[in-house]
């Protein structure tokens, strides 16, 4: 089963098991809650009398329940808060139904308005904010939120096919003790940080706390103001694949002593910056403001393999960290400012610049991005760009998608 279908097999998995049961009435089976606009928090919850809000539904779920959110925008005066979990083996479902389209609106919460220099209070971090685990969440484009998702405290989720965009903060930011989350398919973009003049909203973050096992797959990050991927002050591995990061760092809104970093993936950082293993392959970054791939001060082993870089104003490959251990192995680097900059403890081999030779557009297939940031495919997998940034020669490194 592909990740993208995790929604599609719960919901049916559920529909099948029990009839569509009185929201709050205790059930042997899972449930499927109905949320649509034109609800009302008092009806059943069936798909014939709906719930109104999906804040209604999340308080009524139990391990096992399943929460399908009708087609519609969804404004909020409160943000959604999840604080109770479901198991591993009976997660908490919360997603579309059967495919449409469900836009989260936080425009009118008072926390998407910070003023300039101000704080967000934590239990208004994010037009969806959560403190739980064993949930399944995907198909829901989630706007104008003081972040759009906040999870602290969580493990054992899947977060599959959300778009994030146009926040006031981090489109998605993961934080806190949480482990073994898996972020699937995300495009996050065109998130932004007025109250900090750009400082610190990435398109996903996965920074200041700690758990293994978190995965980061088939996302993309494109146009926010700080940085595409942030993993600042996370002190355990995280394993990103198939992901891309283009665009970021750029003052779109012409925001007043403009403070946006502009990386694709900054690995790490800190005072001082934990030493931390992350893994990164078959991933890109081009045209960022700032440094492709960076470590930011973190000296941990990296692992960097089969990705590329395009036209970044910084460096391709930033890996000079005094006392690193990064690993680089195949990976390319076309037209950046400067393809690398290793340090002493980094071991780099069959890159790029170890075969020698000018790497520029002419050394390429393609630059043409428009393959790869155009529509994902049915099942919310990446579309595929057979020829972006593959080398004329053939030569085995870089990204494929």
């Amino acid at each position: 089963m592909r990740n993208a279908s995790i929604w599609t097999a719960a919901v049916v998995g559920a529909m099948a098991a029990t009839a569509l049961g009185p929201a709050g009435e205790a059930s042997a089976a899972p449930r499927t809650l109905v949320v649509a606009t034109n609800g009302n928090d008092s009806a059943a919850g069936t798909l014939a009398q709906p719930l109104r809000t999906i804040q209604k539904a999340v308080d009524l779920a139990v391990p096992g329940d399943v929460i399908a959110v009708r087609g519609g925008t969804y404004a909020l005066t409160d943000n959604i808060t999840i604080t109770h979990s479901g198991t591993a083996s009976q997660p908490i479902t919360l997603g579309a139904y059967q495919g449409e389209r469900v836009v989260v609106d936080g425009e009118q919460l008072p926390a998407s308005h910070t003023p300039v220099g101000g704080s967000i209070p934590r239990a208004e971090r994010g037009a969806v904010h959560q403190e739980a685990s064993y949930w399944r969440i995907s198909d829901l484009e989630i706007v104008n939120g003081p972040y759009g998702i906040y999870c602290d405290g969580c493990n054992g989720n899947v977060f599959a096919r959300l778009k994030t965009h146009d926040n006031y903060e981090s489109g998605f930011q993961l934080q806190g003790a949480s482990g073994n989350n898996q972020i699937l398919d995300l495009d996050s973009y065109g998130n932004r940080d007025p109250r900090k003049n750009g400082e610190s909203a990435d398109g996903l973050a996965v920074k200041e706390g700690s758990g293994t096992g978190n995965v980061v797959r088939g996302a993309r990050l494109w146009n926010n103001v700080d940085d595409g991927f942030d993993a600042w002050k996370f002190g355990s591995p995280i394993t990103i694949e198939n992901t891309v990061a283009y665009g970021n760092g750029f003052n779109r809104w012409n925001f007043p002593d403009f403070a946006g970093d502009g990386n694709g993936f900054k690995l790490g950082g800190g005072s001082p910056a934990p030493a931390v293993g992350h893994t990164v392959r078959n991933s890109v970054a081009f045209k960022n403001a700032a440094h492709g791939f960076t470590d930011n001060g973190n000296p941990g082993t990296l692992a960097l393999s089969r990705n590329s870089t395009w036209a970044n104003a910084g460096t391709g490959f930033d890996a000079d960290v005094s006392g690193g251990k990064a690993t680089l192995t195949a990976n390319l680097a076309v037209a950046d400012a400067r393809a690398a900059a290793v340090g002493s403890g980094t071991s780099a081999s069959g890159n790029s610049w170890n075969l020698g030779g000018t790497w520029n557009a002419a050394a390429v297939l393609s630059t043409d991005p428009a393959p790869l940031t155009g529509a994902r495919a049915a099942d919310g997998s990446l579309p595929q760009a057979p020829s972006f940034l593959v080398p004329r020669s053939g030569a085995s490194i870089g990204a494929r998608f």
